[in-house]
């Protein structure tokens, strides 16, 4: 497949089909109060409160040439892109992957796609090559530079579903009726449609939105299908947070359990005391440098962040052996190094009951959803990188985020516990204690000033790098999914905002915005 074009749009699909599990209609909602006004802290401030509780522990940079990992990061995006994805590998250095930076890939060598073989490699001046590689189910994994094999066998991973065309949605892709509800003011979502894709800068790739578990509107640029996998980065954040959940509705793991990770569990070790809760609400107090940080560094070294995307060593070990920077639960900021190590806790746990960690996303997870697109990419040890490194379609995120909306149950089988959506919904309170109460349990809420989306305070979403978002809006019944290429992610924020609040004008309002439990553990 060659370049997408950024001109001609298809004709918006306004669709509804039966087999989703929907709650029973209400009457329209009607707000008695307007929600108080938000507190703000000074960047300053922040610094400051999180100084005053910083731990007497060294900052250990990663290992490596900063260019070799970004070397490897293009390796990787292009790897992906091309074989999972179907892009031309040109179009994809431009315009696709949130690492490396689109300033840096000019001082690295021309990508070489081995198409044969399904590998892509790329130089750096030093001499050195950094290789990824196609491996299936996993899909693209980088090798650790100068090395060229894997440390576990690859596993193909394979729905058991009937084909998605044969099966009703949500199941399948099959719409049965393409009627819309009187309840939906055509008008408006076709407006709202059209805004998504009104900017061709933007790059906006897919579009879905759901209301009340059906499809009623969707559209895509030209050589975008419902099916093709697309880069959804951070949104994989929360796949690893309905994994968990399933382990705890299993009766595995409790959130408020201290992390059973074997590094930690030392005399006198304060990382002990990291809940399971901790790393979710990307509050472990691990010492690492990531997204967000108030705190500014420029000393030239790599962020520990993206080296858990490009190291090539075993990223589960890297992010367990961080010393402490604060004590946990107390300071939040956004780390992927609290991510990997719950992908960790899911691994360790299905291992011990002698199961294929590989497979178990698929089996456990998306299979009873319908979701049959998903591919988790892992590091040379099998170890699952959820916290960037996946691909999924636009419906595929649709569904997951349906099973949000319908509070962890799916045709009436509860597959995630009612308290555990609650907890994914609720602010972290080390956020809140920064007057930043923007994240909850692995997923972003449109609470404090953040205004990442318009609409309603318990709004709450997936969100990836390059604008890659699936937005659950519950007091509307309604799902919006926006996926496009990385490039396009700042010229796509003012249309995608237009987008939704022309689709919550276009739905019925027909619940009361939902509170958080003021008894919550802390």
């Amino acid at each position: 497949m060659g370049p997408i074009a950024k001109t001609s749009l298809i004709a918006v699909v306004l669709s509804v089909a039966t087999g989703c599990a929907s709650p029973p209609p209400r009457e329209p909602y009607v707000p008695a109060v307007a929600p108080p006004a938000t507190v703000t802290m000074s960047r300053d401030a922040r610094i400051a409160r999180a100084k005053a509780l910083e731990l007497p522990t060294p900052y250990l940079a990663p290992p490596g040439d900063v260019l070799s990992h970004h070397a490897s990061a293009l390796a990787k995006v292009i790897c992906s892109a091309v074989f999972i994805t179907g892009l031309d590998p040109e179009f994809t250095a431009a315009n696709v992957g949130y690492v490396p930076p689109f300033e840096v890939r000019g001082k690295l060598g021309k990508p070489v796609v081995d198409r044969a073989n399904q590998s892509v490699q790329v130089a750096v001046p030093s001499g050195a090559t950094r290789t990824a590689k196609y491996v299936g189910g996993q899909g693209c994994i980088t090798y650790a530079e100068g090395e060229s094999a894997l440390h576990f066998t690859p596993e193909a991973v394979t729905s058991k579903l009937p084909a998605a065309a044969s099966q009703p949605w949500p199941m399948g892709d099959m719409l049965v009726d393409t009627s819309l509800p009187p309840a939906i003011d055509a008008a408006k979502l076709k407006q709202a449609v059209d805004a998504a894709f009104e900017s061709t800068e933007a790059m906006t790739a897919a579009f879905v939105v759901t209301w009340r578990g059906r499809i009623v509107a969707e559209r895509y640029a030209p050589g975008i299908t419902p099916q093709t996998p697309l880069e959804s980065w951070s949104m994989g954040k929360t796949v690893t947070a309905a994994l968990m959940g399933i382990l705890v509705q299993q009766g595995v793991y409790d959130i408020w359990e201290r992390a059973p990770i074997a590094d930690w569990q030392g005399a006198g070790d304060e990382r002990a005391n990291i809940r399971i809760a901790d790393l979710m609400r990307m509050s472990s107090g691990l010492r690492i440098r990531g997204s967000f940080d108030a705190e500014p560094y420029a000393d030239g070294t790599y962020p520990g962040h993206f080296y858990l995307y490009t190291g090539g060593v075993d990223m589960a070990r890297y992010a367990a052996t961080r010393p402490l920077q604060w004590p946990p639960g107390t300071v939040g900021r956004y780390r992927n190094s609290d991510a990997v190590l719950v992908n960790y806790l899911v691994r360790q746990a299905v291992e011990k009951r002698g199961q294929d960690p590989l497979l178990f996303p698929q089996q456990a997870l998306f299979d009873r959803i319908g979701v049959r697109t998903m591919v988790i990419e892992t590091d040379p040890y099998g170890n699952f990188l959820l916290q960037g490194y996946d691909l999924g379609s636009a419906r595929d995120w649709a569904r997951l985020g349906n099973l949000f909306l319908q509070e962890g149950v799916w045709n009436g089988e509860r597959i995630l516990p009612e308290a555990f959506i609650k907890f994914m919904r609720t602010a972290a309170p080390a956020w809140e204690a920064d007057s930043r109460a923007w994240y909850g349990g692995f997923v972003w809420l449109n609470r404090g000033d953040l205004d990442l989306w318009p609409g309603p305070k318990d709004s709450y979403a997936m969100v990836g790098a390059g604008g890659q978002s699936t937005v659950i809006f519950p007091t509307h019944d309604l799902v919006v999914v926006r996926m496009g290429h990385c490039k396009g992610e700042a010229a796509a924020t003012a249309p995608t905002a237009r987008a939704v609040k022309l689709l919550l004008e276009a739905v019925p309002q027909a619940r009361a915005p939902w509170e958080p439990d003021p008894a919550r553990r802390p």
